[in-house]
C-alpha cells in the first residue's frame, strides 16, 4: 500500500476549495491518513523544493507555499502516487485536461492548487517534512 503527500495550496485555500479537492481524492478510493492544516515557514518550503534550488522559480516557490496557510494531507491506496498524479493533472493548468484537479481549479503554473509527491521515495521524504510517524494513521 502506498502513501502520497498532497498540499492544498495557498491559492484552493483562499478560494476554499480544500474540501472538494480532498473529496476527490477520496471518492477515487484514496484513504485520508493524515490532514493538519499549517503556514509553511520559509525554512520548511526550501526542504520541500530542495531538489528545484538554484533554478531560476525556486524563490518563487518558496515565496508562495509560505504566503497562506495550506492543508498537509497523506493519502494511501494501491498506487498512490501515481493515481494522484493522474487526478491532479499537468502542473500547468493550461495543459491539464478538464476534470483533473489542476484543469478545473489551478490558475496558472504556480499557483495550480495542489502538490503530489512524484515518486514513492519523495512521498516518504516529504511526508516526514509535515507528519511525525504517529500523526499518520492506519485504520
Amino acid at each position: 500500500m502506498e502513501r502520497c503527500l498532497v498540499l492544498i495550496k495557498p491559492d484552493a485555500m483562499q478560494r476554499g476549495l480544500a474540501g472538494t479537492i480532498i473529496s476527490r481524492l477520496e471518492k477515487h478510493g484514496l484513504k485520508l491518513v493524515a490532514l493538519k492544516m499549517l503556514l509553511v515557514d520559509k525554512t520548511l518550503a526550501k526542504q520541500l523544493y530542495a531538489i528545484h534550488t538554484g533554478k531560476p522559480f525556486f524563490d518563487g516557490l518558496v515565496n508562495y507555499i509560505s504566503s497562506s496557510p495550506i492543508i498537509a494531507a497523506v493519502f494511501e491506496g494501491e498506487e498512490a502516487v501515481s493515481r494522484i498524479r493522474k487526478l491532479m493533472g499537468a502542473t500547468d493548468p493550461a495543459q491539464a485536461e478538464a476534470g483533473t484537479i489542476r484543469g478545473d481549479f489551478g490558475l496558472d503554473i504556480e499557483r495550480n492548487s495542489i502538490h503530489g509527491s512524484d515518486s514513492v521515495e519523495n512521498a516518504e521524504r516529504e511526508s516526514k517534512l509535515f507528519f511525525s510517524e504517529n500523526e499518520i494513521f492506519s485504520y
